[in-house]
């Protein structure tokens, strides 16, 4: 164990404010730079605080991007649960869903990105836990257990209306489709294959 650790530990426990702004910076400057341009300087410095207080609380700019991308999903999470009612009526739960992100961005500018962050690409060595995309493709697997074909693997199922999801609204802004117009054509093209029996 690190002989530094107690007294890192004693000395951020006597400045719990400036954690709070630590966080407050890393958050405004990990979703306007991203990862790669933002230093634990720039952080501090944004914060208002010397330097070295980075240090009381993070061991580096890694621990504090993951701990960044823990605090984001954390969010998303209960914004979603508290967004979407679920019914029989699978179209109803993926539109209330696709309807949920849209409004998470909307309140939330660019951290959408960082929600859906694979640690690998940071880390690929150390995988810390499941991204938040796979956890929420986990989340629609066990709510479509029941309803898919039994031939239909429902963790590959939950996977690609997740990643559906995501990829269609991050195009449909970019092609400049309504948000209206990808609801409904996401919503009608994954309902319609959620209900398709096999051959």
């Amino acid at each position: 164990m690190d002989a530094c650790a107690p007294a890192i530990a004693s000395a951020a426990q006597r400045h719990p404010d400036s954690l709070a702004k630590i966080k407050t910076a890393a958050r405004k400057l990990f979703t306007e730079r991203g990862y790669h341009y933002t230093r634990p300087q720039d952080i501090t410095r944004t914060a208002g605080l010397g330097h070295g207080t980075f240090y009381l609380h993070y061991k580096d700019k890694r621990e504090c991007y993951f701990a960044f991308i823990d605090d984001a999903r954390v969010e998303f999470h209960t914004f979603m649960q508290a967004r979407i009612v679920r019914t029989n009526v699978i179209e109803s739960t993926i539109a209330q869903s696709l309807a949920a992100i849209y409004a998470f961005s909307d309140q939330n500018p660019r951290l959408l990105n960082a929600v859906m962050a694979d640690e690998a690409l940071f880390d690929a060595d150390d995988p810390r836990t499941s991204s938040a995309a796979r956890r929420w493709g986990m989340d629609w697997a066990e709510m479509l257990r029941q309803d898919i074909p039994a031939t239909c693997d429902p963790e590959i199922v939950g996977q690609a209306i997740v990643g559906a999801m995501y990829q269609c609204l991050l195009e449909g802004d970019r092609m400049g489709a309504s948000r209206e117009q990808v609801i409904a054509t996401l919503t009608q093209l994954l309902a319609r294959a959620l209900k398709a029996q096999p051959d």
